[in-house]
């Protein structure tokens, strides 16, 4: 069992909402475990004798509500100070960052090191006055605050060094911002208007909608949103092909939940024919996504990796010159504290790599601001992290859903941050700066290929309610425009 004493403010009072909260183990895998507030201690009892780490969304103020963790911790009677090991754990990362990206005693780093350095003595104050738990609570709090924001301004400058020399360096003379649609997309006008800050679109094939009966197959909606994109000048990359979340199976299919034989050759049927349907028009394609986090028909190990398999191989002899991507979601695999049947996503990713499936990059979604598990925010500092994490197997990358919310989703007085917030409450300037902060971060790094945002434009099936690039009358956000002065600087290697 651990214990975590912490100290709430008179704006923070207990109990606090650990919805989305778990525990980590080795290498970031979230465990098994059970989670509880007593009184103004967090108990969790996780199923395993190693040492583990909590995470949570944690409210840090002048920065925001973040999803963080503490450093892994061993069992031990006397209950940790919360605070404390959050602090510790932020300043871990940095040094660890710090050192990986080549950043002590790098020019133009003074103001950064600074900042750090405060962090640290804060951190160290807080330390000494450990027996005295509410002001060593106060100093921990001012050491994670100063070492959030010294996180990000890290991550910022790393990012506007490299995307400098990917800029001299001729790194963006392909497509490489994109915007995700509906297939409903069929308006010129709007198809020009996406043109004109887009290099490219995704569409999305939803099997349930495609195939909404096993003798049926619908693809004129999506003939009609190809044509349109393509006739705005817009490349397309379809997908994904296959995804077996709730949302994308068709009704049709829960008659053989229990014949993996038949389920695999009606997907394999299902690929086949959408790629050779589009192979002259599409030229990329998300062949699976989320098959690691999310399947309804609780797929084992081998059969997610034999219908990984089966998807990059039917669509690279469907379409030889194609482009072939396979998609990790929650890609801090939160969902497998939960459900021990599914898969965390740098092993899957490994997995793939290991197994010699012919494919040709990884898709990586960071969608946030929403109360539920894999979606609560994570500060810049953890993503580009975790893409470093990821190019370490050695493949391309394509961040191939980008989105916030653009404002706060409606909640119950008190509770206005059930996804997190960056900070200040979300709003469309708040949206604006995090997903142009976010894609400067992501195009730094030379390994990632592509950006794709999601999605264009605000609907009532959107994944993020608001989260979209224009409103509902289409009228751009901040964001729409913000996007195209990017996308104008990184061509035009104009000084970043």
């Amino acid at each position: 069992m651990h214990r975590f004493v912490f100290y709430p403010k008179e704006a923070r009072k207990a109990p606090l909402d650990l919805h989305g909260a778990h525990l980590v183990g080795t290498d970031g895998v979230p465990v098994r475990s059970e989670i509880q507030v007593r009184g103004a201690e967090i108990v969790c009892t996780p199923r395993t004798q190693d040492p583990v780490g909590l995470s949570l969304l944690w409210p840090v103020e002048g920065f925001g509500t973040i999803q963080l963790q503490t450093t892994r911790l061993p069992v031990r009677e006397k209950p940790y100070h919360l605070h404390l090991e959050l602090a510790r754990h932020q300043l871990m990362r940095i040094s660890v960052k710090r050192e990986e990206w080549g950043l002590y005693d790098y020019s133009g780093m003074e103001a950064v090191a600074a900042l750090i350095d405060e962090a640290r003595d804060a951190f160290i104050a807080a330390i000494q006055e450990a027996d005295d738990g509410p002001k060593a609570a106060r100093l921990a709090d001012d050491a994670l605050a100063k070492g959030l924001l010294a996180g990000e301004q890290m991550s910022r400058f790393h990012a506007a060094v490299f995307l400098a020399r990917r800029q001299q360096g001729g790194g963006f003379s392909r497509p490489f911002l994109g915007v995700c649609a509906s297939a409903g997309l069929r308006n010129p006008a709007l198809a020009r208007q996406a043109a004109s800050v887009f290099q490219f679109v995704r569409v999305p094939f939803v099997w349930r909608d495609i195939q909404p009966t096993e003798l049926d197959q619908l693809y004129d909606p999506l003939d009609a949103c190809i044509k349109t994109c393509v006739g705005a000048g817009l490349s397309v990359r379809g997908g994904p092909l296959l995804n077996f979340g709730v949302r994308s199976v068709p009704d049709w299919m829960y008659i053989w939940e229990n014949d993996f034989e038949a389920i695999y050759e009606a997907a394999r049927e299902h690929v086949e024919r959408t790629v050779q349907r589009n192979a002259k028009s599409i030229a990329s394609w998300i062949v699976v996504s989320g098959l690691h986090a999310d399947n309804v028909f609780g797929f084992s190990f081998e059969q997610v990796m034999e219908l990984t398999r089966m998807a990059a191989q039917i669509t690279k002899q469907s379409a030889p010159r194609s482009q072939v991507l396979i998609d990790l979601t929650q890609p801090w695999g939160e969902y497998y504290a939960r459900n021990q049947q599914t898969i965390p996503p740098l092993l899957y990713a490994d997995m793939v790599v290991q197994s010699g499936i012919n494919f040709d990059g990884f898709g990586l979604q960071f969608l946030f601001g929403i109360g539920s598990d894999g979606f609560h925010l994570r500060d810049l500092f953890q993503v580009s992290a975790v893409i470093d994490r990821l190019a370490n197997l050695g493949k391309p990358i394509h961040l191939t859903a980008v989105g916030a919310p653009s404002q706060m989703p409606p909640g119950s007085p008190g509770e206005p941050t059930a996804g997190g917030e960056w900070y200040a409450p979300w709003s469309e300037d708040v949206q604006a700066d995090w997903l142009t902060s976010l894609c400067e971060i992501a195009l730094s790094k030379p390994y990632v290929e592509s950006v794709c945002l999601q999605p264009l434009a605000d609907s009532d099936d959107s994944v993020i309610a608001h989260g979209g690039l224009l409103r509902e009358n289409n009228t751009p956000k901040p964001a729409f425009q913000r996007l195209l002065q990017l996308r104008e600087r990184l061509v035009s290697g104009a000084e970043t």
